[in-house]
């Protein structure tokens, strides 16, 4: 008699909590990212996204609640365990050496070597063969990857970032606001990469404060507000404008525009504040949408 087994998430994490003394930084949050999804994790300043990162990165312990690695419950002490079960984080203001070349900075920490012993050298060539073939493995296509990495666009860099975690073994890539600082342009090359991975079959868990960044990749959604959850979805089960408006804080702006109201401000200043607050977090990237018809690199080799 045959049984039908579900794998488990890569990552699972159940009502989990971080305190710092008395600073409740994050309670009872909840999530999970299997192979082959994008997790979407939402919220502003102080929302506890940092802190969900350091728990799931490894670099602090949860206080409450449990965190699973495959099924396994598990309590990291230090991103190196993290990184050795598969889970690699790529933060926001990347740790690159900026004059560097791409390739020396993409095996940055774990070079190849030829020889042995004394003997023992750089093998330069190799890695130069390797670091531009698993760029354009991810569909991206330098001209010299011994050009200097600062030289290279932030999207770029992002996606040269995402594509050395991936080369290292990664099964969970955590992407700390990666289009934050980036233009529409430059976003959109991060977010075709961020499908790249996951039709490769990474779990990938994508922090963001952008919902109309979040909406076309992801599988799920988890709204943060101080440090607690304030919603959890399938993609099936919210829409871009339902997300949209629990990040802009929906309950929290009509309250501003009655209070607006009965101090007697005018009706089009009222419409006006309106509008911008509830488009204050996408500033021009509605028009972003750049993975609905996302091309991949044809002969491209799952992992």
């Amino acid at each position: 008699m045959n049984e039908t087994t579900t794998a488990a998430p890569l990552i699972e994490l159940k009502s989990a909590g971080k305190h710092y003394g008395n600073i409740i930084a994050l309670r009872d949050v909840s999530l999970q990212v299997g192979s082959g999804e994008v997790m979407c994790v939402l919220g502003d300043n102080g929302a506890g996204k940092s802190t969900l990162i350091k728990i799931i990165a490894g670099l602090h312990p949860h206080d409450e609640g449990s965190y699973e690695v495959e099924g396994e419950a598990v309590r990291f002490s230090s991103p190196r365990e993290a990184l050795d079960r598969g889970i690699a984080t790529v933060y926001q203001d990347l740790a690159v050496a900026p004059l560097m070349p791409v390739w020396r900075n993409f095996f940055l920490g774990s070079e190849m070597t030829k020889g042995w012993g004394p003997f023992a050298r750089l093998d330069v060539d190799a890695m130069r063969r390797v670091a531009k073939q698993e760029l354009l493995d991810m569909g991206i296509d330098l001209r010299d990857v011994d050009q200097p990495i600062g030289t290279l666009s932030g999207g770029e860099r992002q996606c040269v970032a995402i594509a050395r975690a991936v080369h290292f073994g990664a099964k969970v890539l955590i992407l700390d606001e990666p289009t934050a600082a980036l233009g529409v342009k430059q976003s959109g090359v991060v977010l075709r990469y961020i499908v790249q991975a996951r039709e490769r079959g990474l779990g990938v868990i994508f922090i963001t404060h952008n919902p109309h960044h979040a909406y076309p990749v992801g599988d799920r959604f988890l709204l943060l507000k101080r440090g607690q959850s304030i919603g959890y979805h399938e993609k099936a089960e919210i829409s871009l404008e339902e997300l949209t408006s629990m990040m802009a804080g929906g309950a929290e702006l009509e309250q501003l525009v009655h209070e607006l109201k009965s101090v007697g401000t005018d009706t089009e200043t009222v419409r006006t504040i309106r509008d911008e607050v509830s488009h204050d977090q996408t500033a021009g990237v509605g028009r972003l949408a750049v993975t609905e018809n996302v091309q991949l690199p044809k002969n491209r080799k799952r992992r």
